[in-house]
């Protein structure tokens, strides 16, 4: 494999992550944040934006993609890809948008919606990341160069990607997932765990130094596009992972599972198996007192479950409630005093930002009045930035009572499909999730990046 390595300057020590440890205000190591839950400790957030908008600070050119970035002692890191030739870790100065450094490495291919995928994580002296085509990658962020590397899928029995199609729904086992590897790698003491969810491993717990397989699970069920979630039960983290469900259009529907794993063993300690949703991608929510709640798109909505503890030690679930009146297509829903706040817009569905109580309960829907779809969310002093998925930023005040908008600007740039059809029709595909940091909001869109002042 072929190497591309240049460098101007030596990133700083990071200061070590566990993905449940509140950090300060200053970084965004992870998908979703520093408590993975899309929740920031960031103060003093502008209520109020001039006309022209928020300032922006910067912005650089990326290629297309759904990959969003993250934080660490001011040193930014996306992983941005070339179809053509492949992925690219690339690191940015968060005062100026200069470009420090960046690795690449040979993964061409394309698949349908393309370009990059996954969010990497930042701890101590490294950077991981995984690549469309199942590429995990440590690097040391002051030499830039890779510690070690593995291929989550085909070192677990799957089909190289561009050999085979399938992956949504039934077909040759271990046929490469239909829209690539998207899963988000996340740390656990000394481990990185990803969800492989090859035919010979459902999610994997590697040496987050060495790269040594600590532990694996045997296949938990049908491939989909889910990052692992820590989920407190009974005081203890459990690893919660869902996948999909499968048949349907006049085949025989098997349901997906939503699973509760060990972190320190990888055994799976209890199973949910009657999750309705062909492509998940939202990674389960911790809504606390031992319920989980998981939700998906294509109208397939959401699942509240409890887990219970029995005398033995062992562990059962037990449904709360199903509803079809909430989801989300591509994020988990954000919970805040009480409450769920997600953006179900679907491929037929435009029920925009939606709330929702903890018993299912719908409080509110904006629909088509602001419309929100597969866009990204992040909470901090008590308010909600937003993008909506196509061009614009919104500041919302979460209020069960209505919808309640403080700010919005228009600044994100429509995307290049290029030559692909089917994806061209779904029009702006802003998609990729945000990342606040010393009062910084970090937006991708199909062809820049931005950063935004939000927070004096």
């Amino acid at each position: 494999m072929a190497y591309h390595i240049y460098s101007r300057f030596k990133a700083s020590i990071s200061v070590l992550i566990i993905c449940t440890v509140t950090l300060t205000a200053q970084d965004w190591p992870q998908y979703l944040g520093p408590t993975r839950d899309s929740k920031s400790p960031q103060k003093n957030i502008i209520r109020s934006w001039p006309e022209g908008g928020p300032e922006v600070l910067w912005s650089v050119d990326v290629g297309i993609g759904y990959g969003g970035p993250v934080v660490m002692d001011g040193k930014v890191y996306l992983l941005d890809r070339e179809d053509a030739s492949g992925d690219i870790m690339r690191s940015f100065d968060l005062s100026n948008g200069e470009e420090l450094w960046r690795f690449s490495y040979d993964a061409p291919g394309s698949v349908m919606f393309p370009g990059s995928r996954s969010v990497p994580i930042v701890d101590g002296n490294h950077v991981y990341s995984c690549g469309a085509f199942g590429d995990l990658y440590c690097l040391d962020i002051n030499t830039h160069q890779p510690v070690w590397n593995k291929n989550v899928w085909t070192d677990f029995g799957g089909i190289p990607g561009g050999e085979s199609e399938g992956g949504a729904g039934p077909g040759e086992p271990g046929s490469f997932p239909t829209w690539a590897i998207s899963q988000c790698p996340l740390i656990y003491g000394d481990k990185l765990i990803i969800a492989s969810q090859a035919p010979e491993a459902g999610v994997v717990a590697y040496d987050k130094l060495t790269g040594a397989v600590i532990w694996k699970t045997p296949a938990l069920g049908e491939v989909g596009y889910v990052s692992p979630a820590i989920v407190k039960i009974d005081g203890m983290d459990h690893v919660v992972m869902v996948t999909a469900s499968s048949g349907g259009r006049g085949r025989p529907v098997v349901p997906g599972k939503i699973v509760g794993i060990d972190p320190v063993t990888g055994e799976v300690l209890w199973e949910y198996t009657d999750w309705i949703c062909g492509i998940p991608i939202p990674s389960a929510v911790d809504a606390g007192n031992n319920k989980v709640l998981v939700v998906g798109g294509y109208e397939l909505g959401a699942v509240m479950i409890q887990v219970e503890k029995a005398a033995d030690g062992s562990f059962q679930t037990k449904e709360i409630f199903k509803t079809e009146e909430f989801g989300d297509q591509t994020k988990p829903p954000i919970l805040y005093e009480g409450y769920f706040y997600a953006q179900y817009g679907t491929n037929n569905k435009r029920d925009g930002l939606t709330c929702m109580n903890m018993d299912g309960e719908i409080m509110w829907k904006t629909k088509r009045d602001p419309e929100f779809n597969k866009g990204s969310m992040v909470l901090a002093d008590g308010l909600i930035l937003a993008t909506d998925g196509a061009r614009t930023l919104y500041l919302i005040e979460p209020d069960p009572a209505g919808f309640k908008p403080l700010a919005s600007s228009e600044l994100l740039t429509e995307a290049d499909t290029g030559d692909d059809p089917r994806a061209a029709r779904f029009g702006v595909q802003n998609w990729a999730p945000i990342a606040l940091a010393e009062g910084k909001l970090l937006i991708r869109d199909q062809q820049h990046m931005l950063c935004v002042k939000v927070a004096d």
